[in-house]
């Protein structure tokens, strides 16, 4: 009987039978990563869980002895050690599944992972509820994972980075001016945001940034801000009117996703008029004392705003209309103001002219001291006149007068003798 027995050994170990040098163990699930979608649901509301299954096992060695003994013709063989998944299921617990079970999911080979997602159904009242993932493998090992759901509750939320933009500037800009910005970035959330980056969108060519339109921030921490510095340029041909300049902000939140928020800097442009004098005439061109003439004031707009309401006063200490309602002076155009005056003694007169007017920025007065040239009156005709009736009379008087009384009696031509 031993030699029968020997005798079977041997051709069961010259046939090849092999025998595991070092045990490959047994192969083991767990769920890796797991997601609930939405993170916080409402009561009622339908939502998903993504669990990741993976295969924890790797590779192992096993010796193969093909000798006559133990220790003959021994080789090693390196082998994989994968795991079959029977079924996957989610245990509600409280929680309402709609999906049904992942029957015959298969094999896994070692280190291989597979991504499932059941669809459930929030219960009506809040809470924290923890349905369970069950991984059932070929042999009766089956792994068991809770999940935790959140419907309605505060409990362990924190607040994701919330980024707001605020700007400051002036709150009237007169087209043509530089406008100084001042941008605060601040986090309002619970958690800090990485790699924060501001853009100045260029969308028109009446407001643009006068250097870069691009700012790297970095970091900012739950309730902290940063500050960005700029100026933008506004051309002079702005119209009146709110320009919104689009502002991109970039950033990531803690778990590396990134997001991007969108805003404006809004700048008011409101034109300001400048009036002027341009020239100073009257008509007619030389004043003479007592005489009434006209006296012109033309008046420019330099400004980028239209002048409405504008109205022109001198203070000359003459008679006549002394106050012109001019109306409206456009950006480039001038207007005259026209005084008509009942005229004055000669002399210099030093008056002011005051212009009132308003604008988009509201009303202004503007005066410049003038003078005007009051030439006397010209007697010189006059004079003229009464030598002249000097002269013929002188004249009459030597001939009918001195000479009868010089060569004769002395009686005058027309004087009878008696």
């Amino acid at each position: 009987m031993k030699l029968i027995h020997i005798f079977i050994i041997a051709l069961a170990i010259s046939a090849g039978i092999l025998l595991p040098a070092s045990a490959a163990g047994d192969p083991t699930v767990q769920i890796s990563e797991y997601q609930v979608n939405p993170p916080i649901m409402m009561p009622d509301s339908l939502g998903t869980i993504t669990v990741v299954v993976k295969n924890t096992a790797s590779t192992a060695s096993i010796k193969e002895n093909a000798g006559v003994f133990a220790n003959d013709f021994t080789t090693t063989k390196v082998t994989d050690i994968n795991v079959n998944i029977e079924n996957v299921q989610l245990e509600g617990k409280g929680i309402l599944v709609i999906s049904k079970d992942f029957e015959r999911v298969g094999e896994l080979g070692p280190g291989q992972s597979l991504p499932l997602t059941f669809t459930i159904r929030a219960p009506p009242v809040t809470g924290m509820y923890y349905p369970e993932v069950w991984v059932d493998t070929t042999g009766g090992r089956s792994t068991r994972f809770p999940i935790p759901v959140n419907v309605n509750t505060p409990v362990g939320i924190q607040k994701r980075a919330i980024m707001i933009v605020e700007s400051s500037l002036p709150d009237t800009v007169n087209p043509g001016d530089e406008i100084p910005v001042m941008l605060v970035v601040r986090n309002g959330g619970e958690t800090s945001t990485d790699d924060v980056t501001v853009r100045i969108n260029n969308v028109s060519n009446m407001i643009a940034p006068k250097t870069t339109d691009f700012y790297h921030i970095g970091a900012i921490n739950a309730n902290d801000s940063r500050t960005v510095n700029l100026v933008l340029l506004s051309d002079r041909k702005t119209p009146p009117g709110l320009f919104r300049v689009p502002v991109t902000l970039q950033y990531n939140w803690i778990d590396g996703s990134a997001h991007v928020e969108t805003t404006s800097i809004d700048v008011m442009v409101k034109g300001k008029a400048e009036l002027g004098f341009v020239s100073v005439e009257t008509s007619p061109r030389r004043v003479i004392a007592n005489q009434p003439f006209d006296l012109t004031i033309r008046i420019e707009n330099t400004g980028t705003g239209e002048a409405k309401q504008v109205v022109a006063t001198v203070d000359l200490p003459m008679t006549g209309t002394k106050q012109a309602f001019i109306g409206k002076i456009k950006p480039g155009n001038d207007a005259p103001a026209v005084f008509s005056l009942d005229g004055a003694k000669g002399g210099t007169y030093e008056y002011t002219t005051i212009i009132t007017y308003v604008d988009d920025l509201g009303t202004h007065t503007i005066s410049s001291p003038m003078s005007v040239r009051v030439i006397p009156e010209d007697n010189t005709g006059m004079f003229l006149l009464a030598l002249l009736i000097i002269i013929v009379g002188g004249i009459l008087g030597y001939k009918y007068w001195y000479l009868p009384r010089k060569n004769g009696n002395g009686a005058l031509p027309w004087v009878k003798k008696s």
